[in-house]
């Protein structure tokens, strides 16, 4: 009798994935990974974690390894003959010139090690421009599911490459920097998957290697997306404490650009838990580092942090404080100076918008403002922060009792 594949049920629990879920997530990387949707359904999961299949099929496989970011071993599954391939020839680094979705594809090559297998300056640009591309997706609204697949992949290529190769010190510390970036970008995709433990997952191993890249700015980046993580489980004294990471840290000592964003995210945490002095003295804090930064070269991932997106964040602290008022006013400021190429940032604070807008009862304005962030991103983008706000902002038009024709058509337009 097969025996119960205990290490994939306990890492599906780990995630809080049911078995439909994963499927459905395995049959979307395969799509991701061939063009054509997979057909994985929860029946094989059943057979998977019963025991029965020993060695899914190779892109079957590889998927579920994407998804539950772990080796088919390690997830309790059994080769059906001993592997020979050395260790460059790991399999994500095979499939990595495979990824499309929605027609488009991303192009990123298979960086390594020179034919001496020594690791060098040009292996870090190479991987580094895979890494642009991938933030480039990213804020175009590529959608979440192929963002965080094609980060995940570059980390994977990266670390085959640091085991299978030699390097020098400056060399391993950049791609183990580069590494730990990726897979913070991996995270914020599925933090904007509303996926906050998958986020958190790949955050554990990117802490891991910023700490092995000794980079203060990297470790920077890794908890500033841990901090969105427990904001999204709702877990604010664990985000309040996340912040003061950022705060203290010696980039944020160096740089005021650094030191606003973790003032911001103090402030942001302290609102929802409801210490309101503190939350406004952190606001200012913020802003006069802000004011303080200078133009300079910074990392590709920090870029997005200018002055539509301090007044975009500075909303969510008015929210949080039941100004919707102010909230207003600083949504207005980030979309009239946001940067056309970020539509999924756009889209989002529109819906942010239209929620601040029905919260002061302009319930025919907010319908309008809806419709708008509605229609900015493609459906299958997967921005589910942008469903979920449009969602809150559908709730409150709801329980408004408003029945004028704007009310009631888009509540009715918007019912799915």
């Amino acid at each position: 009798m097969p025996q119960a594949n205990r290490n994939l049920a306990a890492r599906m629990e780990e995630l809080s994935l049911r078995q439909a879920e994963l499927a459905r997530l395995v049959n979307a990387e395969i799509g991701i990974l061939t063009g054509k949707p997979g057909n994985v359904t929860d029946a094989d999961v059943r057979r998977w974690l019963r025991g029965e299949t020993k060695w899914p099929q190779d892109r079957i496989r590889l998927c579920l390894e994407r998804v539950l970011s772990a080796p088919a071993e390690d997830l309790g599954f059994v080769p059906r003959k001993k592997r020979t391939a050395p260790p460059e020839e790991d399999p994500m680094r095979r499939r990595a010139l495979l990824y499309a979705a929605s027609g488009a594809v991303l192009a990123v090559g298979t960086s390594g090690a020179s034919d001496h297998g020594r690791l060098g300056i040009n292996d870090v640009r190479r991987f580094h421009r895979d890494y642009v591309t991938i933030l480039r997706h990213d804020d175009a609204g590529r959608g979440p599911q192929q963002v965080e697949s094609l980060a995940v992949e570059l980390a994977a290529r990266i670390q085959s490459s640091l085991a299978a190769s030699t390097a020098s010190t400056r060399v391993r510390d950049m791609l183990h920097r580069l590494a730990a970036e990726a897979l913070s970008t991996a995270a914020f995709a599925s933090i904007d998957g509303s996926a906050p433990q998958r986020a958190r997952a790949h955050l554990a191993e990117a802490l891991a290697l910023a700490a092995l890249s000794r980079d203060s700015e990297t470790q920077y980046h890794v908890w500033n997306y841990m901090f969105l993580a427990s904001s999204q489980r709702e877990n604010h004294a664990e985000a309040v404490a996340g912040a003061e990471v950022m705060k203290r840290s010696s980039i944020a000592r160096r740089d005021p650009l650094y030191a606003s964003l973790g003032h911001l995210r103090s402030a942001n945490a302290l609102a929802r838990t409801r210490r309101q002095s503190e939350a406004l003295r952190a606001l200012k804090d913020a802003e006069r580092a802000f004011a303080r930064a200078s133009d300079q070269q910074r990392p590709e991932w920090i870029r997005f942090y200018d002055r539509s997106e301090f007044d975009a964040l500075s909303s969510f602290v008015w929210t949080a404080l039941g100004d919707h008022g102010k909230a207003e006013y600083c949504l207005h400021r980030t979309l009239a100076s946001i940067p056309g190429e970020m539509i999924r940032n756009r889209a989002l604070y529109t819906a942010h918008l239209s929620l601040a807008q029905a919260k002061q009862g302009e319930f025919e304005l907010a319908c309008a403002t809806s419709r708008q962030a509605y229609l900015m991103l493609p459906s299958p983008s997967g921005s589910q922060r942008t469903a979920k706000t449009l969602a809150a902002t559908r709730r409150v038009l709801i329980a408004s009792g408003s029945k004028t024709p704007e009310v009631t058509d888009w509540i009715e337009e918007s019912a799915e």
